[in-house]
Order: structure tokens, then sequence, then C-alpha cells
């Protein structure tokens, strides 16, 4: 893909999430406005729809649980953390201990990172990094309103990490990497991030068979999680050659259900292309 476009494709995502952020508000775990791509089909202030991720009378709390997540999940972070922008659990994957140092990719709001900052404990560190202004200042927001100090909200792009080389444990994204239009760069940065011997833990879209054009080509699609999925194989090919070992992706045939709803226009029939996928891989220990 040509710069040009990949400018395109990330100006899209950027201005989509931004949306996002500035119109969601939560009243007892209703998201209030954005459809997929983050514009609203209905006034913010009537619409109960929640995210790209589910219709109309679908709650965040729902979405998530639907992910993965608990009830005491939710209640352990601030309203407005979690958005039900996600396809999966990362921090369940990523078997957290106490004192690692965990960065998180496109962390939105902030709800990935402060669960992690539980598990980590005061002697970890959580850094969330998002190239969207508006999503890090509303996360650095709900981190003041919980007062949390192990979590810090970082502006940045995911193929260009604000992070030292061999400083984290573990990395964990959650329904981004598929948004970015130079995937192999942002493997390449993640290897580059992590310490020897560690680990990526992520949930994603995958794309089961090649994407038609028409899908590829939507930049609402993209950013919708859906045009630019990867496929299977060549998200393996990327891992690998990124330098990662101990490859694992495991598909979740059950989400082409929910992923068929975050399509506006369902004749694209999107959820017979992707699915939502757990990719794990582990960068080697030195020696």
């Amino acid at each position: 893909m040509k710069t040009k476009d990949k400018e395109k494709v990330r100006q899209a995502v950027r201005e989509s999430y931004g949306n996002i952020a500035k119109s969601v508000s939560v009243v007892s775990g209703i998201s209030a406005s954005p459809s997929c791509c983050g514009q609203s089909e209905k006034p913010a202030e009537t619409s109960s729809a929640a995210s790209c991720c589910g219709g109309p009378e679908v709650t965040t709390q729902q979405l998530s649980a639907l992910m993965g997540y608990s009830k005491t999940d939710f209640d352990s972070v601030p309203d407005g953390a979690n958005m039900g922008l996600g396809c999966g659990n990362p921090v369940a994957l990523a078997s957290l201990k106490p004192g690692e140092t965990v960065v998180d990719l496109g962390s939105g709001g902030g709800f990935d990172c402060f669960l992690a900052a539980k598990q980590v404990g005061e002697t970890g560190q959580v850094i969330g990094v998002d190239m969207t202004p508006d999503m890090v200042t509303k996360a650095r927001m709900n981190a003041e309103k919980i007062g949390v100090k192990n979590v810090e909200f970082r502006l940045g792009e995911i193929e260009y990490l604000p992070v030292a080389d061999n400083s984290a444990d573990i990395i964990m994204s959650n329904c981004v990497i598929n948004l970015s239009p130079d995937k192999l760069s942002v493997y390449r940065d993640a290897f580059r991030v992590l310490k020897p011997g560690g680990r990526l833990a992520i949930a994603d879209i995958v794309a089961t068979a090649p994407l038609p054009d028409k899908i590829q080509k939507n930049l609402a699609l993209v950013a919708a999680c859906v045009g630019g999925a990867a496929t299977i194989d060549d998200t393996e090919e990327m891992l690998k050659e990124a330098g990662f070992q101990d490859i694992k992706i495991t598909a979740k045939d059950e989400s082409r259900e929910l992923i068929r709803q975050w399509d506006p226009n369902k004749s694209n029939n999107a959820g017979d292309y992707v699915v939502s996928a757990y990719i794990e891989a582990v960068k080697p220990k030195e020696g």
C-alpha cells in the first residue's frame, strides 16, 4: 500500500474513533451514540446504540460479556472506560503477574489498561498507546477518576510505539491491529519493545478468506474493524518475519454473527469473511 493510501486509512480511523471518544457518554451501562465507524445514526442524546459492535438495543456491558468480561470487570473501572469496542478479552489471555510491565496497543478509554493494572499491582506498570488525542484525553480523565497510579497513556501510532526497547513483559491489544495499514510494522515494533521472553496477547479480527475489493476499499468498513483484516496465514507469516516464535492463532467462529452487525450495509456479508481471534506469540530469549 502506498504511503498516501496508508495515511488515508489512518486519518479515517483517527476521525472515526475521535468521534466515538467525543460522543460516547455512559448512563447505566448504555453507551449513548455512535454506531459503526463512529458516526451516529441518531442524535447522540437519543441513540442507545453502543458501538461498532452491536445493534441499537445492545449495551456495552452486554457486548463485553459476549467478549469474555465479567461483571466484576465492569464494576471495577470508571464510567466511560468500557466502550464495547473490543472483540475479546486480552487481559484474561495475558495471564499477568505482579510486577510486570504491560503495553496496550490502541488503549481507547483505558478499559483493558485498568483491568491489567489491578493484576500487575503497585510494582507493575501499564502503558496505553493510542493515536487519537480525544481517546488519550478520555483515558487520562478516567485514570484520574479512580486515582490509579501505575497506568499512563501516551499519544502515538502503534507502528511507531513511544516506548523504549526491551522494556515490556507483555503487549496486548483489543481489536486494533486490524485497523493498521502496515501490520508488519506493528509486529516489528512490538518485538522491539518486548523484553527477551516477552509475549503477545492480542484479540483481533482476522480474515478466513480473501476479502473482496468492495470490503477492502471501503474506509467505513476498515474503521469498523472489518475491511482491514489480514488472513490468518498472512498474520502468522508477519509474526514470523518480525521474529516471534510459539505463534498460536485461535479463531472464534461463534463471533461471525456479532461481526455481521458491524457492517452498516448487511449486503457485504462481512461475517462470511472475518472472525475474531486470539493471537499469541513469544519473543525468543537471548542465548
